[in-house]
């Protein structure tokens, strides 16, 4: 990318999910709209904004040390904090020395207008937080046209309205609210248009889109409207709670050539005692249903998986329950989280807190599940023929092209640069490492 040394650049470093990177992505464009430019490596910007996380203790300490890492290495440079630690704790973060503006999700998109235009004089003073009250209009997002993605994040809700007992994040989002469906639609042509072939759907809490709107729509309906009125070639979804990924929406999965073969879906625990402390609202047996249902509709879906481990009152017995569920389902992969309490949420003062050595423990058996399970998916790919989009950027340890297929598989391939950002025909071969395999391109079947 150039750089622009007589011009104004910013950089933002981004922490969390992918509705923080779709934010981050938009924040990018509107800037580059407003006459600025992305900082190249090694170039001192005159604006850096952290985007920020607190889902866990551990997020909003990565925050921190972000925040402090930035200002070391960028003195004079303006830092504005944003983000869900940003709504949370702004006071925190007013403790850190050099932090110029500190503007949480309720202003987040509005800071290449407010925040940029002006200069700050006591960054105590500048603290643009505003308590969310529940009715946040759903903040809209710029498509980002350039860059380094292949498979750009489209935020279409954004909040929750399911305060599950250990979670931060509907305080830090507010309640659930979605993209109204034209815009969602209008989107993701755009993304086509400008080339991009894979569009990845997104939200806080996905599976409750649309149940605010007028006239109200579901995501099932959605994903039709979108099927029908684009023709971008690849669709993936983002994390959906089990009892919003319905039958119906795994049947359009499996009839469409378009929609993305792949899953993520939060178990949290297999204990249903767990579950209802939790306040998640369904059972393991319901979970493990839906799993088995998908593997009989799509085999070679990818199915990921999330588990909160050591939450109070998890007992040996509890955890069990857990692994051995999850070792007999046909899943892909696991995101294995330690309990983290955090401060304003029911489970804070919950008796029965795990201890730190139990918590380790537990955490390394799922963790070396996930790799088994995600290692048993890769050999049973072996020599598989599939389609992949080719990424912008290498792999780093290896120097090949990646590419990602329809059901999550990270391909390492040989080939020329000019294959980026295309969608190729290959062959899966061995696996490399944990998480790749490596492929062999089709040159008869290349996508043009």
């Amino acid at each position: 990318m150039n750089d622009h040394p007589t011009t104004r650049r910013f950089a933002i470093v981004t922490l969390g999910c992918r509705v923080n990177q779709c934010e981050s992505d938009s924040l990018a464009q509107q800037l580059k709209d407003g006459g600025w430019y992305q900082a190249a490596p090694g170039v001192e910007p005159d604006l850096v904004i952290v985007n920020t996380c607190t889902v866990t203790a551990r997020a909003a300490m990565q925050s921190r040390q972000a925040i402090r890492r930035i200002r070391r290495e960028h003195p004079e440079t303006r830092l504005v904090v944003s983000g869900c630690y940003a709504q949370v704790a702004p006071e925190e973060i007013r403790k850190i020395d050099g932090v110029d503006f500190i503007c949480g999700n309720t202003e987040k998109s509005r800071i290449p207008e407010r925040v940029v235009a002006e200069r700050p004089n006591d960054a105590a003073s500048n603290v643009a937080v505003f308590p969310i009250d529940g009715l946040q209009p759903f903040s809209p997002v710029s498509v980002p046209m350039d860059g380094d993605r292949t498979r750009p994040v489209l935020k279409i809700q954004d909040g929750c309205n399911s305060f599950c007992s250990y979670c931060i994040v509907p305080y830090a989002r507010g309640r659930s609210r979605s993209m109204p469906a034209e815009e969602v639609v209008s989107h993701i042509r755009e993304l086509q248009a400008a080339g991009f072939h894979e569009a990845v759907l997104s939200g806080i809490h996905l599976g409750a889109y649309g149940a605010d709107l007028d006239p109200g729509i579901d995501l099932q309906a959605m994903l039709k409207k979108i099927e029908n009125e684009t023709a971008i070639e690849r669709i993936r979804l983002s994390s959906i709670e089990p009892g919003e990924l319905t039958p119906a929406i795994v049947e359009l999965v499996a009839a469409s050539s378009r929609f993305c073969p792949h899953f993520h879906i939060p178990l949290q625990s297999g204990d249903d005692k767990i579950l209802k402390k939790m306040g998640r609202p369904y059972t393991a047996e319901a979970f493990e249903e839906l799993v088995l249902f998908i593997c009989s509709r799509i085999p070679e879906a990818a199915i990921g998986v999330d588990v909160l481990v050591g939450f109070p009152g998890e007992t040996d017995a509890s955890h069990e329950r857990t692994f051995r569920l999850i070792e007999r389902l046909p899943v892909t992969y696991l995101h294995v989280f330690p309990f983290s309490p955090r401060p304003g949420t029911p489970a804070f003062d919950f008796p029965g807190r795990v201890s730190p050595a139990a918590l380790r423990e537990r955490c390394r058996r799922l963790r070396t599940l996930g790799r088994g399970k995600r290692a048993a998916f890769f050999d049973l790919l072996c020599g598989v023929r599939t389609s992949a989009l080719v990424e912008a950027k290498k792999d780093p340890g290896t120097g090949r092209l990646k590419a990602t297929t329809g059901n999550y598989v990270t391909v390492l391939i040989d080939g020329p640069d000019s294959l980026k950002n295309r969608i190729v025909s290959c062959r899966i071969g061995r696996r490399c490492g944990d998480e790749a395999v490596i492929g062999e391109i089709l040159p008869s079947n290349l996508r043009t």
